[in-house]
């Protein structure tokens, strides 16, 4: 199996750095939400948090890495300026049209909440380490960023990888 360059960025976009960020989410949130002082001796506190802090760290980096590659590398061949390019295929198209006005848009906007969403929370977790373990409010807090995060991102990953099986960028 071989792949042309622009499916290996495709490819690295989705299905590397995104999934990774997608699949790193389940850890997090459990670790995140099982993070209580009550339940939890102090060692395996400072156990779930060095976790924590280099999980959310990676998972930081991959969205970023996501969004990235996704922006400058991926998105201007499916803008390009010919009659054959992805969105000219879709906007050609008025049952295809909406693909492009909401996946699209989504992709371009809303997914680049993520990143800063989990950056957000990777600092929390860094900056105030057991803090989180005695502290609901600010769990939670941590709790609904990486929510948000995964929401934004999960949501342009699924319209991602429809839009490419109804107009590929190869």
């Amino acid at each position: 199996m071989s792949l042309n360059s622009r499916e290996f960025w495709t490819v690295f976009h989705g299905m590397l750095v995104g999934a990774v960020f997608l699949l790193a989410f389940a850890g997090g949130l459990a670790t995140l939400w099982g993070l209580r002082a009550k339940s939890l001796t102090g060692e395996e506190i400072d156990r779930r948090l060095r976790h924590l802090r280099w999980g959310t760290c990676i998972m930081a980096f991959m969205c970023w890495a996501t969004v990235i590659s996704g922006t400058w590398i991926v998105y201007p061949w499916y803008r390009a300026k010919s009659p054959d390019s992805p969105r000219s295929q879709l906007l050609a198209d008025s049952e295809k049209a909406a693909w492009h006005t909401f996946g699209m848009e989504w992709k371009e906007h809303v997914s680049w909440l993520s990143p800063f969403l989990i950056t957000a929370a990777a600092f929390l977790v860094s900056a105030y380490g057991r803090e989180l373990a005695r502290q609901d409010t600010l769990r939670r807090t941590v709790l609904a960023l990486y929510g948000l995060a995964f929401f934004s991102a999960a949501i342009g990953g699924l319209l991602g990888a429809f839009i490419n099986k109804v107009a590929p960028i190869a």
